[in-house]
C-alpha cells in the first residue's frame, strides 16, 4: 500500500512538471526589445541594463545625475551585439512629478518604440534606530522607493495593455521580506512594492503582462557602501550572517526571471528560503513553483525560527554591552 501511494505521488509530481510549461508565460524576447531601467546609472540598475543590452535590447536609462548617466552609457555601449542598438539617457527624478515622468517616457517611446520591459530600480536607503531617524527621511524614502516605482509603471501600463504584452520589474530587497533592526525607514517602502505588485499582477495578467518582484540580498554597490557607513552595530552583525553578492550576479538572475515572467526573483539559498517563507498569497508562475512552496514551507519555517532567534540574541547582546559600557562611564 505504501509503495502504491509513493508511486502515485511520484507520478503526480512528474505530471505537474510536464504540464507546468504549458501554463507558464511565454518568455519575452530581448533582441530588439525596448527596456527602460530607472536608477540605471549605477549598481544593480546599471548591471541590469548591461545584461539586457548584451542580449540585443535597446536601453533607456533614467536617473538624476546626468554625468553618471553619460558615463554609464559609454560603458554599456561596449557590449553591443549589433550596430542598430541604442542607449538613450534621460535625467529626471522619478519620485517627484508624475507628469514629468510621463512626458519623458513618451519621448523615449517615440525614439525607441513602446516599452517592452520596465525595471524599477531607483531607490535609496537610510539606516539607524527608529527614534534616531529624522522624520523627513521616512517621507523621502517612501517617495523614492515606492512612488519612484509607481510613477514610471503608471506611465507605461496603458500602452502595454493596448499591445497585450510587457514586463514590469520592481526591485525590492530581502529587507522587503523580513523586517530587520535598523531598517524601520527602509523596510516598509520595500514591503509596499510587494503589495503593489500583487494587486497590479491581478489586474494586468489577462493582458499578458507579467510583474516580477526582485528581492536581492546585500549587494556590492555604491549605495550599499554608503549605507554601511551609518549602520548600527546590531545591523552590521546581522548582515554578517549572510554573504554580499556581486551586482552582476543579481542582475543576471533578475533579467532571467523577468523574461520568464516569474513573480518572485531571489538569489542564493537564503533568498530561495525567504521567497518560500513569505510566499503567502502571492501569484505563482507555474504549478511546480506552488508545489515547492507547499512542500518546503514547514521545514523552512523551522530554519527561519533559528535565524530569528540568532538575530534577537545579537540585539540583546549589543544592548547589554552598551548598558555595561554606559554604567562603567558613569562610575569613572
Amino acid at each position: 500500500m505504501l509503495l502504491l501511494a509513493a508511486a502515485f505521488i511520484v507520478a503526480f509530481v512528474l505530471l505537474l512538471y510536464m504540464v507546468s510549461p504549458l501554463i507558464s508565460p511565454k518568455p519575452l524576447k530581448l533582441p530588439g526589445a525596448h527596456v527602460v531601467v530607472t536608477g540605471g546609472s549605477s549598481g544593480i540598475g546599471k548591471c541590469i541594463a548591461i545584461e539586457c543590452y548584451k542580449q540585443g535590447a535597446f536601453i533607456t536609462l533614467i536617473a538624476r545625475d546626468e554625468n553618471k548617466l553619460l558615463q554609464t552609457k559609454k560603458e554599456i555601449e561596449k557590449y553591443s551585439v549589433n550596430d542598430k542598438q541604442v542607449v538613450l539617457c534621460i535625467s529626471v527624478d522619478v519620485s517627484k512629478d508624475y507628469e514629468q515622468v510621463e512626458n519623458v517616457l513618451k519621448q523615449a517611446q517615440e525614439k525607441l518604440g513602446p516599452v517592452d520591459m520596465l525595471v524599477n530600480c531607483a531607490g535609496t536607503s537610510v539606516t539607524g534606530k527608529f527614534e534616531d531617524i529624522e522624520v523627513n527621511s521616512f517621507e523621502r524614502l517612501m517617495a523614492v522607493n515606492y512612488l519612484g516605482s509607481v510613477y514610471p509603471s503608471r506611465a507605461v501600463i496603458a500602452t502595454m495593455k493596448e499591445r497585450r504584452m510587457g514586463r514590469i520589474v520592481f526591485v525590492s530587497s530581502q529587507a522587503g521580506q523580513l523586517g530587520l533592526f535598523g531598517y524601520t525607514a527602509y523596510s516598509p517602502t520595500k514591503f509596499a512594492l510587494r503589495g503593489l505588485a500583487e494587486a497590479l499582477q491581478m489586474e494586468v495578467k489577462p493582458y499578458n503582462i507579467y510583474i516580477t518582484v526582485a528581492y536581492p540580498p546585500d549587494t556590492d554597490t555604491p549605495g550599499f557602501a554608503e549605507e554601511s557607513k551609518t549602520k548600527p552595530l546590531e545591523t552590521k552583525l546581522i548582515s554578517e550572517t549572510s554573504s554580499v553578492c556581486q551586482a552582476e550576479q543579481v542582475a543576471r538572475v533578475i533579467v532571467k526571471d523577468a523574461i520568464q515572467g516569474n513573480f518572485n526573483s531571489s538569489v542564493g539559498s537564503d533568498g530561495y528560503m525567504l521567497s518560500i517563507l513569505t510566499s503567502g498569497m502571492s501569484p505563482v508562475t507555474s504549478i511546480t513553483e506552488g508545489l515547492q512552496q507547499v512542500v518546503c514551507m514547514g521545514i523552512f519555517r523551522i530554519v527561519g525560527l533559528f535565524y530569528l532567534g540568532s538575530f534577537d540574541s545579537i540585539v540583546r547582546r549589543c544592548m547589554m554591552q552598551r548598558e555595561k559600557s554606559e554604567s562603567a562611564d558613569k562610575t569613572e
